[in-house]
């Protein structure tokens, strides 16, 4: 009998080899100066092309858009060349891979902001959480509520790295719109407290998620771009008072979309898997991805239950070989906690396969 799980599928106009997808996982080892990956990366998406999909950690559309330090980037030709090698070594292992982009909003810091100005964010409100700096975790810095007539240069970004995704021979984009990044600032209440067309209403606090992704669908097409979400989740100091209220809307309306996905964080991100995550999931037609705290079992429970795809974060860290290990129901390796932000090889591309094991 063939799991499910490792069945075959097509998400928009990706065709994947099985349901087993690589979430994004910052682990911050790219250079410091032009936010290029390097080769310890191209090895290190190599090893996890087993994946249907491997989505990449989160990619800076700007220098604005950054949050922590050795973050890559996607929107200069060094960065494009260097992803260049990425994609074509995932390729060559019969692998699929997305960039994720990403805009942090007000989870920075001055001293990674350019000339050190403060972040931006829908409101001047601090998030209160930690980022990485130089320094290690520091409080992020109070960020400037954007100008509404700054919207569309923050959109045009969002454009100009789909273009360069597309150049530097990616399978598609992924629009971050999570986790307390700028989109989720701007979706939740806790954190949009604006009085312009961008804030107040429903219709207003999802018009930037709108309008970004159509910026992203015409530079590239809908079956290449992908969408995360996380309705429940308060994830670097964002809150919502009406989840339900606030995302209702949003997926009924992202069946106008034909999305490659909707890649949605089940609960709090990292955490309980909790919210009425299913009830939105059943006003949403298209792909449906689910994440958070997935194992075999729970991954083929939800397969039957409706989910098409499944994102596996963490176990990939310690596991290249994930896909592998599932299907044969094997033990997986431990993660080393002390090196999944910043350093080198180790912890990074040193894990050992099963049959090494």
């Amino acid at each position: 009998m063939t799991d499910t799980l490792f069945t075959s599928f097509t998400a928009g106009k990706i065709k994947l080899a099985n349901r087993v997808v690589m979430a994004p996982l910052t682990r911050n080892r790219a250079d410091d100066v032009t936010q290029e990956v390097n080769d310890l990366h191209v090895e290190y998406y190599r090893q996890r092309a087993g994946a249907g999909l491997i989505i990449t950690e989160a990619t800076n559309i700007s220098p604005e858009g950054r949050g922590y330090i050795q973050t890559p980037g996607i929107f200069t030709d060094g960065q494009i060349a260097a992803w260049k090698k990425v994609t074509d070594a995932v390729h060559a292992a019969g692998g699929k891979i997305v960039v994720q982009l990403w805009h942090v909003g007000r989870i920075s810091h001055t001293s990674i902001q350019p000339a050190e100005q403060p972040p931006v964010a829908p409101s001047a409100i601090a998030a209160g959480v930690k980022t990485f700096t130089k320094n290690g975790f520091e409080d992020t810095s109070t960020p400037r509520a954007l100008e509404t007539d700054e919207m569309t240069r923050v959109i045009s970004d969002y454009a100009h790295a789909t273009r360069c995704a597309k150049e530097a021979g990616f399978d598609g984009v992924e629009v971050h719109a999570a986790n307390g990044y700028l989109i989720d600032q701007f979706l939740k209440d806790g954190s949009n407290k604006r009085d312009d067309r961008y804030g107040g209403s429903v219709a207003n606090r999802t018009r930037l998620l709108f309008e970004v992704l159509n910026a992203v669908v015409a530079e590239w097409d809908e079956g290449h771009v992908g969408l995360r979400l996380s309705p429940f989740s308060n994830a670097n100091g964002v809150s919502e008072s009406d989840p339900m209220a606030t995302f209702k809307p949003v997926f009924e309306r992202l069946n106008e979309y034909k999305l490659a996905y909707l890649h949605v964080v089940e609960g709090q991100t990292g955490g309980a898997r909790d919210g009425k995550f299913d009830e939105l999931r059943a006003l949403y037609k298209g792909t449906y991805m689910g994440n958070n705290g997935y194992d075999y079992d729970l991954a083929e429970k939800r397969l039957a239950d409706g989910v098409d795809l499944v994102a596996f974060g963490r176990p990939f860290i310690a596991n290249p070989d994930l896909v592998t290990r599932l299907r044969k129901h094997a033990p997986l390796n431990e993660g080393d906690k002390d090196t999944y932000y910043g350093g080198g090889a180790k912890g990074y591309t040193d894990y050992p396969l099963l049959d090494a094991s």
